[in-house]
């Protein structure tokens, strides 16, 4: 019997950790050749571009373009690149992907179901089969289980004023309570933690930089190097303000900024 070719992937996820421990599995598992990494999005689809993979581990949930923004971009390209997306969604959520387009992985992955997964690509890659109509219709099944961005309710002296929540530049908790800050108002918010009021918001934008702070990382204005190798956020709100960056969120941002 004839020895089978590798298929070859790219592995896209904004934690380098995660892409490492992907990568590790996939030696594990053999028959995949990993031509490529990103870190996100936009470093995907150049990825993608320069190594024609067979394959694409797409994280979900990531800064700038999401694995839904990405492989929306992934629908009409030729040959078809079969997608399988790595996800950290509960069960619930995931029923969208059960389909025979494209697979999925739920974090933390296992070593079987990811050799699973690599023979279930293979037998679509073989034939090539087309399956950028399958691929269009796997995502739109995947946006409709994302939460949609709702209005959040800013309190402003005696009036209660309904924000975008792609308006607001960030949120503080001082004296148990929750301030949130747009261009426009600053004001207070029925939510009792920051946790309650992330769970509201695109993860994909809104980072808990600091267990005081979340900040929308398109209205960062400036990044401060600080001491110990930390950093500042200088925000783009009419005071500037500065927000601290905890020690575990360093990386993160150094990764996502290649600082």
């Amino acid at each position: 019997m004839p020895e089978e070719h590798h298929l070859r992937a790219v592995v896209v996820d904004d934690e380098q950790l995660a892409r490492d421990e992907l990568c590790y599995l996939l030696d594990e598992v053999g028959g995949v050749e990993v031509v490529g990494q990103a870190g996100n999005g936009l470093e995907a689809l150049d990825a993608i571009g320069r190594t024609s993979p067979d394959l694409v581990f797409l994280d979900v949930q990531m800064p700038g373009l999401t694995g839904f923004e990405v492989a929306r971009r992934l629908i009409d390209r030729q040959p078809p690149i079969t997608v399988i997306f790595v996800t950290a969604f509960d069960q619930h959520a995931i029923e969208a992907f059960e389909v025979n387009a494209v697979d999925y992985l739920l974090k933390p992955i296992e070593a079987g179901r990811l050799e699973s997964a690599v023979q279930r690509a293979r037998r679509r890659v073989a034939p090539a089969a087309p399956l950028n109509d399958q691929l269009e219709r796997i995502v739109q099944l995947m946006e409709t289980k994302r939460p949609r961005p709702e209005p959040v309710a800013v309190r402003v002296d005696d009036r209660i004023l309904l924000v975008p929540a792609q308006d607001i530049i960030y949120a503080s908790m001082a004296d148990d309570s929750i301030n949130i800050v747009t261009g426009q108002v600053s004001g207070g918010s029925s939510f009792r933690t920051l946790d309650e009021l992330q769970a509201r918001l695109d993860p994909a934008v809104f980072w808990r930089v600091h267990r005081s702070h979340l900040v929308n990382i398109n209205k960062i204005k400036e990044i401060v190097p600080w001491f110990s190798r930390n950093f500042i956020l200088r925000m783009r709100d009419n005071k500037s303000t500065e927000i601290p960056v905890s020690r575990s969120q360093t990386r993160r941002l150094r990764e996502y900024l290649k600082l």
